[in-house]
């Protein structure tokens, strides 16, 4: 079985990280790494990080595109996978991770997430799909239907092969929003990108926050904001931190 960075980008996120680590060190088997890349957290995150005995580095400053960078220039894995701090994995995930990348025509991969809460589930991402599949059907349909282009995003649990990941140049710390898509369009340069129809769970906070009709409002906005060229500036203006 082939080695397996696993990156975690933080920016306050103490009340979610302990459960993932949790989930991830049960799930921990040989040549697999984990490590977080803080941002400047003020709260307990990188204590709690420190105490699963596992690599923690720290940016100074913070943006999930610098911090996946950097995470990625430490890694020793030959895989990477590039996960959020309130997202649980399936617990198969590195056996399906490598089926995926046996494939030598795919370079990317993700999973199906969904949003839940204490109470809450979705038990249909719409929105996984129109991120997906639809905005880059619009978008680039000459890239899509011909080479196999799919956006993927972190709450997918994105991977890649750790020499393809640096080929295509890596995540853009300047792109503040849409920074996994940005990437996708690059990788799909030297293959097809694939959505595993396995479903994972992230937190839905966003939802929580601003509301459903909001949060998909906003959503939407942003996704479609970026295939036609609004500045990624005030783009990240309307995502806001909430935690």
């Amino acid at each position: 079985m082939k080695t397996l960075s696993i990156i975690i980008p933080t920016l306050n996120e103490e009340e979610h990280l302990s459960k993932t680590l949790s989930s991830l060190k049960k799930l921990e088997q040989n040549g697999m790494e984990l490590i977080i890349v803080d941002g400047g957290s003020t709260d307990r995150t990188v204590s709690i990080a420190n105490g699963y005995n596992i690599k923690v580095i720290q940016t100074q400053r913070p943006g999930r595109a610098l911090q996946m960078n950097e995470g990625a220039k430490l890694a020793t894995g030959e895989y990477f996978c590039f996960l959020h701090a309130d997202t649980l994995p399936p617990n198969n995930f590195r056996q399906v991770i490598e089926a995926t990348l046996t494939s030598e025509k795919i370079v990317m991969g993700g999973f199906v997430s969904l949003m839940q809460g204490e109470r809450t589930r979705y038990w249909f991402s719409f929105l996984n799909y129109i991120k997906t599949y639809l905005c880059p059907m619009f978008y680039m349909p000459m890239a899509f239907f011909g080479k196999g282009l799919k956006l993927l995003f972190g709450d997918q649990m994105m991977f890649c092969r750790r020499e393809d990941y640096f080929k295509s140049g890596g995540f853009n710390p300047k792109v503040k929003v849409m920074e996994e898509a940005d990437l996708c369009i690059r990788m799909n340069q030297l293959g097809k990108i694939k959505m595993v129809h396995q479903l994972i769970y992230s937190s839905d906070r966003r939802v929580k926050e601003w509301g459903f009709w909001k949060a998909n409002k906003i959503y939407f906005y942003i996704a479609f904001g970026w295939a036609f060229g609004v500045s990624n500036d005030k783009l990240s203006r309307l995502y806001t931190e909430i935690r």
